[in-house]
């Protein structure tokens, strides 16, 4: 347990330094504890010590662990690729999902949310342009946000997005800004002028994603150390 809290303190702590470093408040950012392929007991250990974001790249593993460790006051996202028959789990059990980039899972996420609290979306960008990676290129972010904030029992929050190579993130053309950039034109838009989330940044870019915005940082090994 004081591991745990160990841990937590060094990411809080990064957190709050570049928050402030960016002349923004630590308060507005939230630590999402990447908990795939970790043991439930790490994080039964990070709920005591006080983290309430979980996210999850597996349906069946994720559904497990939810239903076994039956935590109270926890949120859990949903950040990894959306298969259409996996859409009522993940629509049932989740009250974040980070990995939509198609209007198909969206609106079958929306058919599917059978509870009274609306599900939080956010639209995964290929901000880089990768053939081989999950997301909406950026210039066809615009139509599918507008259809996707258009549908019932979802909120679209705002983007997420993964860089090609977190190294260069703090780049001339940082992939971090180019993604504030096209969530700031987005938000001039009236049906989208809600979005206020923008998932980016993971444990060796939470300074520079902060820096351009980030609202959810997703941190992984830096909490829970390598996975099982």
């Amino acid at each position: 347990m004081h591991k745990m809290r160990d841990k937590i303190t060094e990411v809080t702590t990064r957190i709050t330094n570049a928050a402030l470093s960016a002349n923004r408040n630590p308060a507005e950012i939230t630590l999402l504890a990447v908990s795939k392929r970790q043991t439930e007991q790490k994080i039964a250990a990070a709920h005591a010590a006080g983290l309430r974001d979980f996210g999850e790249n597996y349906l069946q593993e994720a559904s497990t662990k939810i239903k076994r460790l039956q935590l109270s006051d926890t949120r859990w996202h949903f950040i990894g690729p959306i298969q259409s028959n996996k859409t009522r789990a993940i629509a049932e059990q989740f009250d974040w999902v980070h990995s939509v980039d198609r209007l198909k899972i969206a609106q079958r996420l929306s058919e599917q949310r059978g509870q009274s609290t609306p599900l939080n979306l956010c639209l995964q960008i290929n901000i880089d342009d990768e053939s081989n990676k999950a997301g909406v290129r950026p210039d066809e972010a615009e139509s599918l946000a507008l259809k996707i904030a258009a549908l019932p029992n979802i909120c679209l929050r705002g983007l997420m997005v993964i860089p090609l190579n977190p190294t260069t993130a703090a780049s001339e053309d940082c992939p971090f800004m180019r993604t504030r950039l096209l969530f700031e034109r987005l938000k001039t838009l009236p049906q989208l002028a809600n979005m206020d989330t923008l998932s980016m940044g993971m444990s060796a870019d939470i300074e520079t994603a902060i820096a351009q915005g980030a609202t959810i940082v997703r941190v992984g090994t830096a909490l829970f150390g390598d996975r099982d």
